[in-house]
C-alpha cells in the first residue's frame, strides 16, 4: 500500500526540488522530514532509516500533531486538528485495540469465540431507543444509526430509504478505509476477519432492533439494506429522492 502512495505522490505532486521542507530530524539511525508538496498542501512525514551509508524508506505519515516544542509551563491548552482528521485517529487508535483482543481472543478460544465479543446489539439498541423517544423502536435505530456515524464517527451516511418494513443505508466508514491504508492492521489481521468483525457488529445491531440486515460494499461503501422482522409501531415513511 505504501508503493501505491508513493505511485499517486508521484503522479500528482510536483516535482521534488519545489517540495517545501518543514522540518527535519535525526533520532539515532532515522531520518525524519515534514514537507509539503505543493502550496497549501497537507505535511507529509517521511522517515528513513540509515544503515551503512543507505536510506531505506520506512514509513509515510499524513497526520501532524503540530506540537514541535514544549510549550511554556504550566500548560493546559493544545493545539487542535481538524475534525476528520480526529476521527480518522480515533478510528485507527480504538479498530487496532479490537484487533489486538480479537487476534488474542481467536488464537485462545477460537474464531466464533472472538467475533462473538463484538457483539453490542443489545446495548446499542438501548441507546437508540432512550436518545430517540419519539420514534417507533425500527426507525429510532436507524436514525440514531446515521446520527451516530456521521456526527459522533466522522463518516459519510446517506440515508437513501426508511418506511415501515424497509431501510436502506450507505455508510463509508472510516473502518473499511483503514485496513486499505494503515499498514500495521494488514499485518495483524486478514481482510476476511477484518470484515468479519465489522459485519457481526452491525447484523448483531440490527437484530436486536427488529431487523434483517444485508451488507455489501461498493469500493470503501458499505450498503446496508434493513428488512423489518417484528411489528411495527409506527408507518412514518423517509424516503430521499
Amino acid at each position: 500500500m505504501i508503493c501505491a502512495i508513493l505511485r499517486r505522490l508521484k503522479a500528482s505532486a510536483p516535482p521534488p526540488q519545489e517540495w517545501k521542507t518543514k522540518a527535519f530530524r535525526q533520532r539515532g539511525n532515522r531520518l525524519v522530514f515534514v514537507a509539503t508538496l505543493a502550496p497549501d498542501s497537507d505535511l507529509f512525514t517521511f522517515t528513513f532509516e540509515v544503515d551503512g551509508g543507505r536510506w531505506f524508506f520506512s514509513h509515510l505519515e499524513t497526520i501532524q500533531i503540530p506540537l514541535c516544542s514544549v510549550p511554556p509551563l504550566p500548560a493546559s491548552s493544545f493545539p487542535d486538528l481538524p475534525e476528520s482528521k480526529k476521527a480518522w485517529m480515533r478510528e485507527e487508535i480504538q479498530t487496532s485495540e479490537n484487533i489486538r483482543l480479537f487476534t488474542f481472543l481467536k488464537r485462545e478460544k477460537g474464531r466464533d469465540f472472538a467475533l462473538s465479543w463484538f457483539r453490542d446489539g443489545e446495548g446499542y439498541f438501548v441507546a437508540a431507543r432512550a436518545w430517540l423517544p419519539l420514534l417507533s423502536e425500527q426507525e429510532a435505530f436507524i436514525l440514531y444509526l446515521c446520527w451516530e456515524q456521521s456526527v459522533l464517527r466522522g463518516n459519510h451516511v446517506t440515508l437513501e430509504h426508511l418506511d415501515e418494513t424497509r431501510a436502506k443505508v450507505r455508510l463509508q466508514p472510516i473502518y473499511v478505509k483503514l485496513y486499505d491504508t494503515t499498514s500495521h492492521l494488514r499485518e495483524m489481521i486478514s481482510r476476511e476477519d477484518y470484515l468479519a468483525i465489522f459485519e457481526t457488529v452491525w447484523k448483531d445491531r440490527a437484530r436486536a432492533a427488529g431487523w434483517d440486515l444485508k451488507m455489501s460494499y461498493d469500493g470503501t461503501c458499505c450498503v446496508m439494506e434493513f428488512t423489518k422482522r417484528g411489528p411495527v409501531r409506527h408507518s412514518r415513511i423517509w424516503n430521499r429522492g
